[in-house]
């Protein structure tokens, strides 16, 4: 099914081509989620989304020090040095390899990045940028650079905030790979991109893939974002 990117909360979903079919041209700009709450975004994926209930407004966040932070993942992209990213925030988790892929327009100029953190320090990083691409493909292309950063046998978190990509990878790849890389709804987006990191996942079991929300103030997440980002500025 075509991709979208939710203008409210920033996640990817997707659209059946059928309800496409019913309206041309319609680009839907909210998530089912978003559209159903009035456009308000919820820091929390909709299985947690009930600790932000009125009546608990004290519920812990994940990942997430404060209401404060959390109210962070309201705003846009802030477009941060990686220095100022470091000097601003402090929470979320400390270990890890955290990427991010960006794109503006989407599709358009786009950029990925990867940060590997152990204990609240980097030990490695990249970042890259392609002239044309979409915000898919570099989520996806980010991910595989992380991968690559971590040596044999180290059990590490691949955190991304892209909800399709953990669902791509966790979700629906096996049953793709299953029928030769094929679905019944059409064609498999990115498929190279797909299938290169399904590949490096499956051969790395101590690896684990999992979501973090966008722009909740969490650090390294915030991190990658600003590598994803570093194109469009004079400095990274």
């Amino acid at each position: 099914m075509p991709g979208f990117v939710c203008r409210v909360c920033s996640r990817e979903f997707e659209v059946s081509d059928a309800a496409l079919a019913k309206f041309p041209g319609w680009k839907p700009k909210q998530c089912l989620s978003c559209k159903n709450r009035g456009g308000v975004r919820s820091a929390l994926p909709d299985k947690t989304s009930s600790l932000a209930s009125p009546a608990s407004p004290r519920a812990p966040m994940p990942y997430a020090s404060s209401a404060r932070t959390v109210s962070r993942s309201v705003s846009r992209e802030e477009n941060l040095t990686v220095a100022e990213v470091l000097a601003k925030y402090t929470a979320g988790p400390l270990d890890g390899v955290f990427t991010d892929g960006a794109a503006e327009p989407n599709p358009g100029a786009g950029g990925w990045g990867a940060v590997y953190v152990r204990a609240n320090a980097v030990v490695q990083e990249a970042c890259g940028h392609e002239p044309h691409t979409t915000n898919n493909r570099m989520e996806l292309r980010a991910l595989i650079e992380g991968c690559g950063m971590i040596e044999p046998g180290a059990r590490t978190i691949l955190y991304t905030d892209s909800q399709l990509c953990v669902n791509t990878i966790s979700k629906w790849a096996k049953g793709w790979e299953a029928r030769g890389w094929k679905r019944k709804g059409g064609e498999i987006k990115n498929l190279e991109l797909v299938r290169e990191l399904y590949a490096a996942l499956q051969g790395r079991p101590e690896l684990e893939l999992r979501w973090i929300p966008a722009h909740a103030g969490n650090r390294w997440n915030e991190y990658a974002d600003s590598l994803a980002t570093a194109y469009r500025r004079t400095i990274r």
